[in-house]
């Protein structure tokens, strides 16, 4: 009996040793430090992106590569500041705004976000219904429409929040079909690294509104809104979270997990742009082929080129991410118009409480829908969507540099140098880039 006592013992001590070193040694969880940074990313990839970046490849090749190398720290930069914003203040930057800057700055400002998010979101719906009518052709587009509208708005209200945000992050990853039709096909990458190092610039109208097309759909205004006001209500939710103004000992961890969070967004973002273009300068433009209007056009082009697999990979692409970005869109400007007007706002909030807000969701989709039935032409819509974005977005960051460069506002968590550098430095591209537009139309 005490041998068997002891035996017992001995096998007790030894399950609870072997478990304390694996509790112990639980590597932390990344994908959990992920969220506002990854999804943002993952929806500046929308289908209106893909066409910009489809039609760059497909017009110049690996020539315009250089660009998503450059644009990937001001992206990261002026992402990680707006995202500070929302994580400091517990605002978005809208509610910053009405809170310290005039009304007629406020109003301006998400007039111009609404008008780009409701173009941007019809441009979006109809390329989700041109690809999946690419793969299913008896469904009818306007029926396609208005079913991705519907689902997109019905997941947006009714979804719990915590839920709606894991299938977010999930769906951030159907982008990896880009590098497997990257792979699908011959890429010289070595001619794709020099043409990223060593830019080859052309100084003529087309090359220069392609270049505004491509920085719009990527440092873009819908985006700051989102990332800050996903922020803000990531600490709305979470019981045991303030703003960091008022609980100033948790900001190290907090930003340095906005950092990550961001960093690990906007490069998988940028790597994934990189992949669509490169996709097709190997495919169409060395084909002959640089006229590709829309994201659906770019994979029907490559389906005799590149094969059935890489047709497939494209379409399905330009699906699974809308159904992220249309509702990133909608959520983006009710989020804007909410703080801009005092609404209880945010996801988290059953709809009944926030009657205001998710009714603008539905109605900034529905006028999205609506694009599609006023015969607005899709292969304009989709490029103009981006210039309209990169016209914008100068402005706007502009006034973001100011919000988190303020003492009163930011308290403690001013921005540091070298952030507020890269910050104005990509403010001062896009508005360099925007004149240059200008000047390059009116000769």
């Amino acid at each position: 009996m005490p041998r068997s006592k002891h035996h017992h013992h001995t096998l007790a001590q030894r399950v609870a040793a072997a478990r304390t070193p694996r509790t112990l040694k639980k590597p932390p969880n990344w994908f959990q430090r992920l969220g506002p940074g990854l999804i943002t990313g993952a929806s500046d990839d929308d289908p209106s992106g893909i066409a910009t970046y489809s039609q760059t490849g497909a017009q110049y090749g690996f020539n315009m590569s250089w660009v998503m190398l450059f644009c990937l720290p001001l992206m990261a930069a002026i992402q990680e500041i707006s995202a500070r914003i929302g994580r400091v203040t517990g605002m978005g930057v809208a509610g910053n705004l009405r809170l310290h800057y005039s009304a007629w700055l406020l109003r301006s400002i998400v007039v111009l976000l609404l008008v780009a998010n409701i173009a941007n979101l019809g441009a979006d719906l109809g390329a989700m219904a041109d690809a999946l009518r690419l793969l299913l052709p008896q469904i009818p587009a306007t029926a396609a429409v208005a079913g991705f509208a519907v689902f997109c708005v019905l997941l947006e209200i009714f979804a719990r929040y915590d839920r709606y945000v894991a299938i977010l992050k999930w769906t951030s990853f159907t982008l990896l079909a880009y590098v497997a039709t990257a792979f699908a096909v011959h890429v010289p990458w070595g001619e794709v690294a020099r043409a990223m190092i060593l830019p080859h610039i052309l100084l003529n109208r087309d090359y220069i509104l392609t270049i505004v097309a491509v920085l719009g759909t990527t440092i873009t205004p819908y985006c700051f809104f989102w990332q800050s006001s996903q922020e803000a209500e990531d600490e709305r939710v979470n019981p045991k979270a303030q703003p960091l103004l008022k609980t100033p000992k948790a900001g190290k961890s907090e930003i340095s997990r906005i950092r990550f969070d961001t960093i690990v967004g906007m490069t998988y973002s940028n790597v994934i742009s990189l992949f669509i273009i490169v996709t097709t300068a190997v495919t169409l433009h060395a084909h002959g082929i640089t006229d590709i209007n829309t994201s659906a056009q770019a994979a029907q082009a490559l389906r005799p080129i590149a094969g059935e697999f890489t047709f497939l990979l494209f379409a399905l692409g330009i699906i699974s991410i809308g159904l992220l970005a249309v509702p990133v869109l909608a959520g983006s400007a009710a989020y804007a118009v909410g703080e801009a007007l005092n609404w209880p706002t945010g996801l988290g909030r059953q709809p009944l409480d926030a009657r205001a807000f998710y009714a603008t969701i539905a109605i900034a989709t529905l006028a999205g829908i609506g694009i599609n039935y006023v015969h607005i032409d899709p292969i304009k819509a989709l490029f103009w969507c981006a210039v309209l974005n990169g016209v914008i977005a100068p402005p706007l960051m502009a006034v973001i540099m100011l919000v988190a460069s303020r003492a009163d506002i930011m308290g403690e968590f001013v921005l540091p140098v070298p952030l507020k550098i890269l910050g104005w430095l990509a403010t001062i591209t896009m508005f360099m880039v925007v004149i240059i537009l200008f000047a390059t139309w009116q000769g």
